[in-house]
């Protein structure tokens, strides 16, 4: 299939079962559930890491900070959430045959040039845009698209409802810009 010039169906990748995966993170979240008493999410890593490297740069500023006054940045379940989301993406990469030391992958290649530096850049400001969003929206897309969903809440359905929306705008946008 050829999306916005993008031939989509060269992916050489292995595909794992979207049903298998959906009956995994549905157990995970009763997992979560049950025993932290409380939803998947991964948006307040990201307050964490500001709040360490706020205490480290200007420790009294940052505790004076009504948000780290009731969300001291501390190491919990979250922030090992994240860092074994990442364990488990590279296991799953490792474990599929499909890891790879590349700094640009073939479709962005293929599209927008070899550009290790404006790679990064947009990548940087796509991972920027996200943060905000999550934070600004009270949670990010496993916050709100997994737990949020599951408990049928409409905030969360909202919120998944603008995140697919502006992903799709956005590729329009990315992949109208003519080839290189």
């Amino acid at each position: 299939m050829m999306a916005f010039g993008v031939q989509a169906g060269n992916y050489d990748g292995g595909v794992w079962s979207p049903f298998l995966v959906g009956i995994g993170l549905g157990f995970l979240c009763w997992i979560v559930f049950g025993f932290a008493k409380t939803s998947i999410g991964a948006s307040s890593f990201y307050a964490v890491v500001a709040g360490w490297l706020g205490r480290a740069v200007a420790r009294r500023h940052t505790e004076a900070l009504p948000y780290y006054r009731s969300h001291p940045p501390v190491a919990n379940w979250t922030f090992l959430f994240v860092l074994f989301t990442f364990a488990g993406g590279f296991a799953a990469a490792w474990h599929g045959g499909e890891f790879r030391n590349e700094w640009i992958h073939l479709m962005w290649r293929d599209r927008f040039g070899g550009h290790v530096a404006w790679r990064c850049l947009a990548a940087l400001l796509g991972g920027v845009l996200m943060a905000f969003g999550a934070r600004l929206a009270g949670g990010c897309t496993s916050g709100h698209g997994i737990s949020g969903t599951l408990q049928l809440n409409i905030g969360s359905w909202i919120t998944v409802t603008a995140i697919f929306l502006g992903g799709i705008v956005t590729a329009m946008l990315l992949y109208s810009i003519p080839s290189r």
